[in-house]
């Protein structure tokens, strides 16, 4: 057999390698479309097989942010479990809009897909940070916020944030035209949490859905 020869079983073993050693000097190691979405919306969608044959199956985490040791954020979930989300060039940043890793802080909430390394890690494709997803009611409207309610009444200020925030009006294009909110109404509000003073930037009202 010549060395360019490359049997089936052995290329899924060399691409496996690949993976592991691209995440951990940061090179790219997957296109996000492999795995999902990388938009809001994806963070929320059920999660689809990978089209990448080299990846049984994409990894998840959840929590907060402890500490960031260069590319590798420290998370803390929610029910006592701890990650390490390994950040690569080819890891899509969401934080109200699409950005990079330099706006990522401690103290962030965050939801990684990405792939299992054998060190430990997940090597992440894409990362939401802060991201918030609420059914709610409109009580207050005022030029830069809106002030909503969701389950037992809970109250929060919706920042309207210039140049970011749109609505969509019963199923309809995105708009940055707010005149049609009103109080009373129903609404899903996608947008980012702020953790400094716990209120959301809003990315996306939607009412009329």
């Amino acid at each position: 057999m010549s060395h360019d020869q490359n049997p089936a079983g052995r290329s899924r073993m060399d691409r496996r390698r690949f993976l592991t050693t691209a995440a951990l000097g940061g090179a790219t190691i997957v296109g996000a479309t492999a795995l999902g979405g990388i938009d809001a919306d994806a963070a929320f969608a059920a999660p689809m097989p990978s089209l990448d044959p080299a990846i049984s199956k994409s990894a998840f985490a959840e929590g907060r942010i402890t500490a960031i040791n260069g590319t590798v954020l420290e998370v803390a979930g929610s029910y006592g479990d701890q990650h390490l989300i390994q950040l690569t060039n080819a890891t899509s940043v969401w934080k109200l809009r699409p950005t990079t890793a330099a706006e990522i802080k401690v103290g962030d909430g965050l939801y990684a897909r990405g792939v299992d390394m054998p060190d430990g890690t997940i090597a992440a494709d894409a990362v939401w940070v802060n991201i918030v997803n609420l059914f709610c009611e409109i009580q207050g409207i005022a030029k830069d916020r809106l002030h909503l309610t969701h389950g037992n009444s809970h109250a929060v200020v919706g920042r309207i944030v210039t140049e970011t925030t749109t609505a969509s009006y019963l199923g309809g294009a995105l708009t940055s035209d707010l005149s049609r909110v009103r109080i009373g109404q129903s609404a899903q509000v996608l947008g980012a949490w702020r953790p400094e003073d716990d209120t959301i930037d809003i990315a996306r009202v939607t009412v009329g859905h």
